[in-house]
């Protein structure tokens, strides 16, 4: 590292408030499945919770929401930003922290989304053709299709002719935008909110068909350490963000309402969807 660098990086160090310097930081793990690596974002949501807390976080990211659980099973991360799929895979090791609200309620649907011109109505008319996923732990990126499908007495990979998992929602909508496959199964929060960032990209995409409203991916922690310190301070931090001015800078980015305590019935839905698939 170049001596510009490390004058650079103590410079900020230095500006940095003293209690967070001292502070031990809070771990929150993150997949890019969900936020797409946007630095903006996970900078506002870093600087809002730390904010917040009062002490540094140190946001961690994975490439799937398998590596980020099991990080948050191992101890690597205090809590995480997960899909309520995995939550419930774990949900004797996992306890809630908060619940993002989006357009008034702690819910989002599922999409499936084909180009634009296509002539498809619904799942039934893409069979034998080519689909993306965004994760084999995602709900809205996998399990809904999948549900549905087993609903239909069928599974993913006889139903297709080829499936591919992106790691993105937003992969999802740029692999069928651009013909890489025929349709896609989407998380139906962030196909709106791409709708008004990169409209370019989503009038190239239509949606044939939405999911009954699901619980919203939520932020959890390990049972045993949702008393500590940092957990504690990480949960009011959260619960606080739409009273703050950083906080609902962080919230408009993520074009959401707030967060709220939420409760395990939100993921009933998802919890039938995991039987039937598992049936």
């Amino acid at each position: 590292m170049d001596r510009r660098r490390v004058l650079a990086l103590a410079a900020a160090f230095t500006a940095a408030p003293a209690y967070l310097r001292a502070a031990e930081p809070i771990r929150l793990g993150l997949t890019p499945v969900f936020l797409d690596n946007d630095a903006e974002v996970i900078a506002r949501l870093r600087e809002a919770i730390g904010q917040g807390t009062g002490r540094p976080i140190d946001l961690i990211q994975r490439r799937t929401y398998q590596e980020v659980a099991g990080l948050l099973l191992e101890g690597g991360v205090d809590a995480a930003w997960l899909c309520g799929y995995p939550f419930l895979q774990h949900e004797a090791a996992l306890s809630l922290v908060g619940v993002p609200v989006w357009q008034g309620a702690p819910l989002y649907r599922s999409c499936l989304i084909v180009a634009a011109e296509d002539d498809a109505t619904g799942l039934a008319d893409l069979e034998g053709g080519t689909h993306a996923f965004s994760d084999p732990d995602s709900n809205s990126g996998w399990l809904v299709t999948a549900s549905d499908l087993a609903r239909m007495g069928r599974r993913p990979e006889t139903f297709f002719q080829r499936t591919l998992f992106t790691y993105g929602h937003r992969n999802v909508v740029r692999a069928v935008a651009g013909r890489l496959t025929r349709s896609g199964s989407v998380d139906g929060y962030v196909w709106e909110a791409l709708a008004r960032v990169e409209p370019d990209l989503t009038t190239r995409t239509k949606v044939i068909a939405r999911s009954e409203q699901l619980g919203f991916p939520p932020f959890v922690a390990r049972r045993e350490r949702t008393e500590e310190a940092g957990v504690g301070a990480l949960r009011a931090a959260l619960l606080s963000l739409s009273a703050t001015s950083q906080g609902r800078e962080a919230l408009d980015l993520l074009q959401l309402d707030g967060i709220i305590p939420g409760d395990l019935s939100l993921y009933d839905g998802i919890r039938q969807r995991m039987l039937d698939v598992a049936g």
